[in-house]
Parts: structure tokens; sequence; C-alpha cells
């Protein structure tokens, strides 16, 4: 009872909304709650959210292929795109969903290098423009939530150089609604610099 008021009172007060989310949760964090994944992507639906990204770091993609009949659910309120191994899935309409298992940021800036390399530009023509067409995310959050007060990965090294991080002190299977408000009423008091 007692959440559900102040979930009342964090959303009358929520003004400034990020545009794109991006959570970091770890394997174990998917293994011990799948259908979290579900309920975070219908609170930002249901709050205007422009997308939302879940990065589930693993060492090993395969041991959480369980998860992915969950995961695809996400397909029916969004549109999903799944990166799974070397696949990409996409389904569904609506907000852009994207899930990455077991992606590195190290390995997708390699991965650019290797690809200009391979379509010869000259080393003279690198700016952050044309790094920037060669990643494989084209994604820069606002907000990254990394819950469980564990470290971050190194996942999306680039992109989120200027994303404001929130890390929530409770584990994902723990994940409430008012967390999550939490969160993006911190987010709104932030004055983002962008760097400068």
């Amino acid at each position: 009872m007692i959440y559900r008021f102040y979930e009342k009172i964090l959303l009358r007060d929520l003004r400034t909304l990020p545009e794109h989310i991006c959570f970091m949760i770890t394997e174990q964090d998917m293994l011990d709650a799948p259908g979290n994944l579900y309920l975070a992507a219908g609170w930002c639906r249901d709050l205007g959210v422009g997308s939302v990204m879940f990065h589930i770091s693993t060492a090993d993609p395969a041991r959480l292929e369980q998860c992915l009949p969950r995961i695809r659910e996400v397909s029916s309120i969004a549109r999903l795109t799944l990166h799974y191994r070397d696949e990409t899935e996409v389904g569904g309409e609506g907000m852009n969903v994207t899930v990455a298992i077991g992606k590195s940021g190290r390995e997708e800036i390699a991965g650019c290098v290797r690809r200009m390399a391979e379509d010869g530009v000259d080393p003279a023509s690198v700016d952050e423009d044309l790094l920037e067409s060669y990643l494989t995310f084209k994604y820069e959050p606002d907000l990254v939530i990394k819950t469980g007060g564990d470290h971050l990965t190194d996942f999306l090294i680039w992109q989120s150089v200027y994303s404001e991080l929130f890390f929530l002190d409770v584990n994902w299977a723990l994940l409430r609604k008012v967390d999550f408000l939490r969160a993006l009423r911190d987010f709104q008091s932030r004055a983002r610099r962008f760097g400068k």
C-alpha cells in the first residue's frame, strides 16, 4: 500500500524523462527474474520513454538460452531487437527495445576498426562520425541503470560517455516500479553537461 502511494508521488513529480534508457544486468539477474525484463519494458513504454536497451553480461550466452522465450515476450508490447550470439532477431511493433546478451564494448570497437580496415578506410579520414557509423549499437542512452550495485561492464563504452549513471541498491530480482521511478527522479534532478 505504501509503495503505491510513493509511486503516485514520484509519478506526479516527473516532468523530464530520458529519451533512451539502458539497463545493465547480470546473467544471474536474468536467471533469477527473467520476467522483470518484460515488466521494465512495459514501465518504459507506459511512461513514454522513447527506447530502452537491456544489456545482460555473461561470459557464455548459451547459459541464458532458457530465458529466450521470456525475452521474446517483449515483442508483444514493443519492437524487440534481440542480439544473441551472432544472430539478430527483430519482431513486434511500438517502442524500440533492444536486448544484447553477452556483448562487449571492447569487441564492438575492435570490430569497427577491423571493418574499416577491410573497407580500405584511410586512417587519416577516421573521425568520430566515421567510427560511429561502424558501431553495431547506434544507441546513446541518456540514463544507464545498473541494478545490484555491481560494477558496470564495458558495454556501450563509446555510446555512454555522456550518459547519466544510476546505481540501484536493489537486485534485479527485487526491482519494483518505485525503484525505477526513483532512478527517473534522480535523472530529472541532474544538470547534464555532455562533457562540457
